[in-house]
């Protein structure tokens, strides 16, 4: 009898490995949501400024898009090496599987945006050194840090 659930067989098959990824595991244990941000900041606005963002690289990764260098060229001389399709179902697919498997106790949109990284991190299209250090960056930035 096998270890794996037809689910766990599902998303082996479709290469996607939901193992916990240290970064984001400490986002979303200490990560906070935009709700109370945006009222520590006094911010109205009830969506927040990354959301844009999440899409647009929900929609460019679904193009193959993700290398900007491929963005400039004519579709007819964008390499495939440089891009990192990844079908509009097939990301959401893993999305889902994502959020219900490791992120469902974060609120939406913010478990989105961990299922997201999740996705791009086991894909090599960010390092999760890379992730970290721009949050650092970030963190440095909204909290006026030296």
């Amino acid at each position: 009898m096998s270890d794996y659930s037809e689910l766990d067989k599902e998303m082996l098959s479709r290469n996607l490995d939901a193992a916990q990824i240290e970064t984001l595991e400490k986002v979303k244990q200490e990560g906070r949501v935009w709700d109370d941000l945006s009222e520590e900041y006094g911010v109205d606005n009830p969506d927040p400024p990354w959301r844009i963002d999440l899409e647009s690289t929900c929609d460019a990764l679904a193009d193959g898009y993700w290398n900007t260098s491929n963005v400039c060229k004519p579709e007819t001389e964008r390499t495939p090496e440089n891009e990192a399709n990844l079908d509009a179902l097939e990301r959401r697919w893993e999305e889902d599987q994502l959020v219900s498997e490791r992120y469902a106790d974060v609120p939406f949109p913010e478990r989105q945006l961990l299922a997201l990284a999740h996705s791009m991190i086991r894909r090599g299209l960010i390092s999760e050194e890379d992730l970290a250090e721009k949050m650092k960056l970030v963190d440095k930035r909204l909290n006026m840090i030296d």
